[in-house]
């Protein structure tokens, strides 16, 4: 029998589905958000007492005094555990997937109801809905919107749905035919009929299946914690994967508290609405007798005017609590209430350091939302920028899978930890296995299991794929996926009864200080190399909020702080994660300041402040860069810098003879050598702060067949004859007009334009704009690369000469007379990137009025620590 996989279709359709209809997912997840978030809003801001009184009120109105009573009584316990936001979120999803469900529910229903055809098409549908298990909905709902609100009333919708449509549709036809023939008979028309006669007389049906709809609406939602779905179902997964016995029945009872009132209300509603309800609730009451006051509630009227004085109590409260906001952090304040939403896998290490960071971007102002999940459901995350970072990526082999589908969605934050290793593990009381090949024959023993983690994790790939085969273990051995924490419960277990147990496990783990373990050695290297442990962020992270971002890249923890730090959290109570990492960091004092180092922070005054250093630029883009950078630098180490621009030829002149101080942007040994070559008797090389460089002359991409110098010649017309340069003082104009074009026998077919930095990117931006062909003097580094589409022609008879080094140049004597300055700008060095993105700040900046330096401060202060890489004090 041939295999038959429709699965492999079903993923072509989402494929084709996320291509072309991407549209349709934005405004359905606009739609349901929205939604979520107004319910949330308003549910959300009401303090919580006041809004149980709501609750009590409304049903003492629909099931009397006692209930009223005992509502208020579980929402009040609810509040005691500390879970109201997750029991209000939740009650939020439910109320919004509610809504939708039965606007749409009801409808079909009547229509299937009506119509045989409808029913018929309907049924097979309803079936499939009903009976697929519950989480293969939250699979689509993740890959069409991410994790997160969304794909959980999603899958919340299609799983409510068919009680509410079969029994709208059974309770109208259930209706008494005569009534429905009586009706037609006296002329009322099909509408009339269903709206005065079958649905009222249906009411207590479609009220059941409507009921049904919100207590499988609250089921689903607690399920759809595992896609990041907000509220008590968030906490569920989290005790689960994690063993918190007391955080799993206090979110459970909450579930029961939120289970209970929903459905009593639902059932009771109906009674109201309903007229047949009524009346049999009317005769309940009367044959009590005296008893009768027992069933006695509130009139509509009475309840309405109880809810709407607890609700003006409660915007009251609002606007009061609004009025008095907190103090800022002052100079702390970094982030100044910014969101930054963060994901993490409930492994030990990411749970420690995930926390850590919670606790220290709160103390640097940004309010960061935290979330747990699942290996798959994170990337996927990240990949859609639904989560902004991780702490916890192990690559390049654990988590390989989903660096290879996302990668080009994500950045690396930079490697904090590594290596590490891979590992099975056995209790030290385990005699006579101490390898991987100690296992074979031992199965037995072990009762042929091998304790997993997580089936997402890519160690558990490797386990199967590769080292059970390499120790010729299958068969044998069954590797049993389950939870990080529910593998270290039955490790903790089985030690504790003295009973043999293989697991899976890596290093670093605190489990190896708390337990006597021994590591399997794994003399065939089947685990593969270690690995390190980046930070991972979604695609223009480091764009958007660049001083977390180098926060990320600068982060290292040791492997005892970091043991250290997951034994504090272990060792806290449930819940209380974020507070033993306060904490931890409070017994470490400076180590805050150094993870998350405020921008500008503290200004430390340099030895020879109040000195004024005159500092000159031409208009190159690194040597305005660097220029204004330096000028914020010692402005705030105290000196009083002074700047201006020129010329080359100018700026060398004014500096050999000691009116200018200090420059930046010395091209040596060629550029400006002719400069170096007249004055260097009295000027002094500081040194060099990047290298090597290159000139070149350059061409759109779309410029076909021109990838050389060579290729040039012969096709000049195309370019109108032209070769658009910079300044004629330029050291790169002598050297092309001198050799380059000799080298390729370009002289006469193009003429070299003398212009600015300026006028040749305003060419290059004009033709690409147009798609003209344009040729243009470049260099290495330029910004120009990045923002166009131009392509570097090669230079093969090496006209052009070796690649320069950028040089800082200072007039003579001024080591003497700036002795810190000078060991500071002798030992500045940049890197490429930090370059192009100082360039790009500038240039997004604009240019005059003291624009540049502004760019420059805020680049500047968009990577902390870096002002005291450059010029240290003290």
């Amino acid at each position: 029998m041939p295999e038959f996989h429709p699965g492999n279709w079903a993923e072509s359709a989402v494929d084709w589905l996320q291509t072309h209809l991407s549209w349709l997912f934005d405004a359905i997840n606009t739609v349901l958000t929205g939604l979520y978030d107004g319910i949330n809003m308003i549910l959300g801001s009401v303090e919580p007492l006041l809004l149980a009184g709501i609750f009590a009120v409304i049903a003492f109105w629909l099931r009397g005094l006692l209930a009223g009573v005992v509502a208020f009584a579980g929402f009040v316990l609810v509040d005691s555990f500390g879970l109201w936001d997750d029991a209000m979120s939740t009650l939020s999803l439910v109320l919004a997937a509610a809504v939708i469900t039965i606007f749409f529910a009801v409808p079909i229903g009547i229509l299937a109801a009506r119509k045989k055809a409808v029913s018929a098409a309907v049924r097979p549908v309803l079936d499939v809905m009903q009976t697929m298990p519950a989480f293969v909905y939250l699979i689509p709902g993740v890959i069409f919107f991410s994790v997160g609100t969304t794909p959980g009333l999603l899958a919340t919708i299609i799983f409510a749905m068919p009680p509410g449509v079969r029994m709208t549709e059974l309770g109208i036809r259930q209706v008494d035919s005569e009534l429905v023939e009586a009706a037609d008979a006296f002329g009322t028309g099909p509408r009339q009929t269903l709206t005065r006669v079958q649905f009222p007389l249906a009411l207590p049906t479609v009220m059941a299946g409507i009921n049904q709809v919100i207590m499988l609406a609250l089921s689903m939602v607690v399920i759809a914690g595992l896609a990041g779905a907000p509220g008590l179902g968030e906490r569920i997964y989290a005790a689960v994967t994690q063993v918190q016995i007391g955080l799993g029945v206090e979110a459970g009872i909450a579930v029961v508290i939120l289970a209970i009132y929903l459905d009593r209300m639902t059932g009771a509603l109906s009674m109201r609405v309903s007229p047949l309800g009524r009346r049999a609730a009317a005769r309940t009451t009367a044959m009590m007798g005296r008893m009768r006051f027992v069933r006695y509630r509130p009139s509509t009227l009475a309840a309405l005017a109880g809810v709407l004085a607890l609700a003006l109590a409660a915007g009251g409260l609002s606007l009061a609590e609004s009025g008095s906001s907190a103090p800022s952090a002052g100079g702390a304040d970094v982030g100044k209430g910014k969101q930054l939403k963060m994901g993490y896998i409930p492994w030990d290490e990411a749970i420690a350091t995930s926390y850590l960071w919670k606790e220290a971007l709160e103390q640097r102002g940004y309010r960061p939302q935290l979330k747990q999940l699942d290996p798959g459901p994170l990337y996927t995350s990240l990949a859609q920028g639904e989560t902004d970072f991780q702490t916890d990526a192990w690559l390049p082999t654990t988590h390989q899978q989903y660096w290879d589908k996302y990668g080009s969605e994500l950045e690396k934050l930079g490697s904090w930890y590594g290596p590490t290793s891979l590992e099975l593990t056995v209790p030290s009381y385990v005699k006579g296995v101490r390898s991987l090949a100690d296992l074979k024959g031992r199965g037995k023993e072990f009762d042929g299991k091998i304790i997993g983690i997580e089936s997402s994790a890519g160690e558990m790939k490797i386990l199967k794929d590769k080292v059970l085969k390499a120790y010729g273990l299958e068969g044998e051995y069954k590797v049993v996926s389950s939870g990080t924490s529910s593998m270290l419960a039955e490790l903790k277990r089985s030690i504790q009864q003295k009973q043999p147990v293989v697991v899976t496990l890596w290093s670093p783990h605190w489990a190896y200080a708390k337990y006597d373990l021994t590591k399997l050695k794994d003399p065939k290297g089947a685990f593969g190399k270690g690995e390190k442990l980046y930070n991972v962020a979604r695609k223009g992270f480091a764009q958007d909020d660049p001083v977390v971002a180098r926060w990320l890249k600068n982060f290292h923890l040791t492997e005892q702080q970091l043991t250290s730090l997951e034994t504090a959290i272990q060792d806290a109570s449930k819940g209380r994660e974020q507070q033993a990492a306060a904490k931890w960091l409070n017994a470490r004092p400076g180590f805050l300041d150094k993870m998350v180092p405020v921008p500008g922070g503290e200004k430390k005054r340099g030895k020879d402040a109040g000195k004024s250093v005159s500092m000159a630029y031409f208009p190159w883009d690194e040597a305005v860069a660097t220029t204004y950078l330096w000028e914020n630098i010692l402005e705030d180490r105290g000196y009083k810098p002074k700047v201006e621009q020129l010329d080359p030829g100018p700026l060398f002149t004014a500096m050999a003879q000691g009116r200018i101080d200090v420059q930046t942007d010395a091209w040596l040994p060629t550029t400006h050598e002719q400069y170096w070559r007249k004055y260097r008797d009295r000027l002094t090389d500081v040194g060099s702060w990047y290298g090597p460089t290159s000139l070149e002359l350059s061409v759109p991409s779309y410029v076909k067949g021109v990838d050389s110098l060579a290729d040039l010649k012969g096709r000049g017309k195309e370019f109108d004859g032209k070769i658009i340069g910079i300044e004629s003082s330029a050291g790169e104009m002598k050297i092309l007009k001198d050799k380059v074009l000799k080298a390729y026998g370009l002289e006469g077919e193009y003429k070299v334009v003398s212009s600015s930095t300026s006028s040749m990117l305003s060419a290059v931006d004009r033709a690409v704009a147009r798609k003209k062909p344009v040729l243009a003097t470049t260099w290495t580094p330029h910004w120009v690369y990045s923002t166009y589409p131009m392509k570097k022609l090669k230079d093969p008879k090496g006209a052009w000469g070796k690649g320069d080094h950028i040089h800082v140049t200072a007039r003579k004597g001024f080591k003497e007379d700036f002795p810190e300055l000078y060991g500071w700008l002798k030992d500045f060095t940049m890197s490429e990137q930090d370059l192009g993105s100082l360039e790009a700040a500038i240039q997004k900046g604009g240019k005059g009025k003291g624009k540049e330096k502004k760019s420059a401060r805020t680049w500047l202060d968009a990577h902390p620590g870096l002002e005291d890489e450059l010029a240290p004090v003290g």
